[in-house]
């Protein structure tokens, strides 16, 4: 009856359906896993590359939003894009204006809010993607994703993206708060193995971690990922 005609229409079931099916375009998305280790915290990301054309180091799915910042997203990456460069430039203001790195939440609100508006003004459509943020806030790592209404929750562990509940229901048994950093990312590449089956490939995906007593994003190396297929 055209009720998904605009972002600001709710169906008689108190739905808006552009934002309904802006979350089958994130599960449409390949997935990326976040863990939050006791010496820092970690994503592996599938970047889902399926065209043999393609120069694998120039789809990066692992963005550095700050040196103690990272980022990565499922659904419409184009639309990540757009978001990570306004939390890239939000960042940099913190910086400049108070001389101290900004806090992990400030940037996952700030993306949540902006997806929030998206759900509320006539001729614009929702983001097409979840954003998955990690990070070091004082002597702590965080873990945070947020969904297309504007919501956003810290995690311990967590996926979004293709399978994300079959995903989930792996991590919720397997997971484990005294896991190392190593530990996180061997679980989190044998839960892409079990889930991908015959279609997993080590050149597809990116990894990288923060640790507590460092402050600073490093990304692994393809020899280093390498070890994990």
């Amino acid at each position: 009856m055209g009720y998904d005609r605009s972002a600001t229409m709710f169906s008689p079931d108190g739905l808006i359906l552009q934002v309904e099916y802006a979350e089958k375009a994130v599960r449409q998305g390949s997935a990326c896993i976040g863990i939050s280790c006791s010496d820092g915290v970690i994503i592996v990301a599938d970047k889902g590359i399926k065209d043999s054309l393609i120069i694998t180091e120039s789809a990066e799915k692992i963005y550095e939003i700050d040196d103690h910042i990272m980022a990565s997203a499922a659904g419409i990456l184009s639309d990540a894009r757009i978001l990570v460069n306004q939390t890239r430039v939000l960042a940099q203001q913190h910086k400049v204006t108070y001389d101290s790195p900004i806090e992990v939440e400030s940037i996952i609100r700030e993306i949540a809010d902006i997806q929030q508006q998206y759900t509320q003004h006539p001729g614009v459509r929702p983001f097409g993607v979840r954003i998955m943020i990690a990070g070091k806030q004082g002597e702590l790592t965080k873990l945070y994703t947020s969904d297309i209404t504007g919501n956003y929750y810290e995690y311990t562990a967590i996926a979004i993206g293709e399978n994300d509940e079959k995903i989930k229901e792996i991590l919720r048994k397997k997971y484990k708060k005294e896991m190392k950093i190593e530990d996180g990312i061997k679980l989190a590449f044998d839960i892409f193995k079990e889930v991908l089956g015959n279609k997993f490939e080590i050149n597809r995906f990116n990894a990288a971690y923060i640790k507590k007593d460092e402050s600073r994003l490093k990304r692994l190396k393809t020899e280093e990922i390498k070890k994990y297929g």
